[in-house]
C-alpha cells in the first residue's frame, strides 16, 4: 500500500450509529486503538447524543447534527498531529452514542405485599403492578453515574434498580395517602402522577427522567377478596326478611313440582334455609337474641290430591277428605298424594287418612 493510499485512509472516517434493538441505551463506537482521525465526520441523529471521552475524561457532548472533528473545534490531539509516531497516536479517544428516546412499557411490581392501614377495613395487605417510561436527559451524567466504560448498556441493566426505587416510593405513598382500598381504583391516575413526582428527583441524579408512570392494578389477598364478594352479595340481597320469605316459597314450589324422592328433600332444605335465616334475624334484633325473637310460625297443613280414572283432583285439606269419606266419594282404595310421598298411594295405607274410614269404635277393654 502506497503512502497516498495510507494518507487517504486517515482522512476518510465516518462515525455514526443506527440501532434496531429497542433496548440499547448506550453503544460505544468501536475503532482499532480507539483513534479518532483528523477531520472525521460525526453524525448524530435525532433521538441520540454522542459523548466524546478523551484520555479517560469526558470531553464533550454532541447533540443531533453533523460535525467535523478537527483540532480547531475539538479539545483533543488527532493521529495526523503525530507524524513522529507514524500515525499511531498515543492518545486514546472514545465516542459513546446515547439513545435519548423514550423507553416505554417497562414493568414494575411489588414482590411482597405492602401492609398499610385502611380507614374502613383496618390493616390490609396490598399488591400492585404497572408500567413506566424512562428517558436519558443528561447523557454526560448518565455516563459518569451509571454506564462507566460499558460498551453496550441496555435497559435490563438498570431496570432492576429503577423498580426498587419505584416500589420504595410506592410503599411510602400508599401508606401515607389515607385513600380507602375501595377507592384506589378510581385514583390510579393521581397515584401514578404522585409516585412519578417522587421518583423523578432520584432518577435525575442518574441523568434520567420518568415521563410516564402507570398503576395498572392494586389487589388484596384472595381471602379478603372472597369476603368482599360475600359482602357485596349481602348488599344485593337487600331486606333479609323478604329474602327469607322468597327463598322459602321457592323451595316449597320446587318440592310440589317434583313429586319424586327429591321433592321432600328440596322442601326440607328450603324450610331449613328459611328457619336458619329467620334465626339470624332474631339474633340481630337485640343483644339477647331469643328474648326479642318472634314466636315460630305454626306448622303448615298438608294438602292432598286424589286420582281416579287417570285424572287428578285437588288440592284438598284433611277436613275436605273427611267430608268426602263421609259422603262415600273417598274410600280406602282411592289413590292420594301429598308433598313428601314417594308416588301415589291408597288412602287406607296412610295412617293419618286411615282414621277417616273407621266407622265403628274399637271393642271395649276387658273388665278389670
Amino acid at each position: 500500500m502506497g503512502i497516498f493510499d495510507f494518507l487517504s485512509g486517515q482522512f476518510i472516517d465516518v462515525i455514526h450509529w443506527t440501532d434496531d434493538t429497542r433496548d440499547t441505551l448506550v453503544w460505544r463506537f468501536e475503532r482499532q486503538g480507539h483513534e479518532i482521525k483528523y477531520g472525521a465526520k460525526l453524525t448524530v441523529r435525532e433521538g441520540q447524543s454522542a459523548v466524546f471521552v478523551h484520555e479517560g475524561q469526558l470531553a464533550d457532548v454532541f447533540t443531533p447534527g453533523l460535525y467535523m472533528l478537527e483540532t480547531n473545534n475539538m479539545p483533543i490531539l488527532t493521529t495526523l498531529q503525530h507524524w513522529d509516531h507514524g500515525f499511531k497516536s498515543p492518545f486514546k479517544s472514545e465516542i459513546y452514542f446515547v439513545n435519548t428516546t423514550r423507553y416505554q412499557d417497562l414493568k414494575w411490581g411489588t414482590k411482597n405485599p405492602i401492609i398499610c392501614r385502611d380507614p374502613e377495613f383496618g390493616p390490609v395487605r396490598l399488591r400492585a403492578f404497572g408500567t413506566y417510561t424512562i428517558r436519558v436527559t443528561d447523557p454526560g451524567k448518565f455516563m459518569r453515574e451509571i454506564v462507566g466504560t460499558d460498551g453496550e448498556f441496555t435497559t435490563d441493566e438498570i431496570s432492576y434498580q429503577i423498580r426498587n426505587i419505584i416500589v420504595s416510593k410506592f410503599t411510602q405513598t400508599i401508606a401515607s395517602s389515607g385513600i380507602p382500598v375501595l377507592d384506589m381504583a378510581a385514583n390510579t391516575t393521581e397515584l401514578g402522577k404522585l409516585i412519578a413526582g417522587q421518583v423523578s428527583p432520584q432518577l435525575a441524579e442518574y441523568g434520567l427522567e420518568m415521563p410516564a408512570f402507570f398503576v395498572e392494578n392494586i389487589s388484596l389477598p384472595e381471602a379478603v377478596e372472597a369476603m368482599l364478594d360475600k359482602r357485596t352479595s349481602m348488599g344485593i340481597i337487600g331486606d333479609l326478611g323478604q329474602y327469607t320469605q322468597f327463598a322459602t316459597a321457592e323451595a316449597l314450589q320446587t318440592g310440589a313440582a317434583n313429586p319424586g324422592g327429591g321433592g321432600a328433600m328440596t322442601a326440607g332444605l328450603g324450610a331449613g334455609l328459611g328457619m336458619a335465616m329467620a334465626g339470624q334475624m332474631a339474633n340481630q334484633s337485640g343483644p339477647w337474641g331469643a328474648a326479642s325473637a318472634p314466636p315460630p310460625p305454626p306448622p303448615m297443613e298438608k294438602v292432598w290430591h286424589t286420582a281416579a280414572n287417570g285424572v287428578s283432583d285437588g288440592p284438598f285439606s284433611r277436613a275436605d277428605l273427611g267430608k268426602k269419606a263421609a259422603d262415600g266419594a273417598l274410600d280406602r282404595d282411592t289413590m292420594v298424594w301429598t308433598a313428601g310421598l314417594d308416588g301415589w298411594k291408597k288412602a287406607g295405607d296412610i295412617d293419618e287418612l286411615a282414621q277417616l274410614f273407621t266407622v265403628m269404635p274399637p271393642p271395649p277393654p276387658p273388665p278389670a
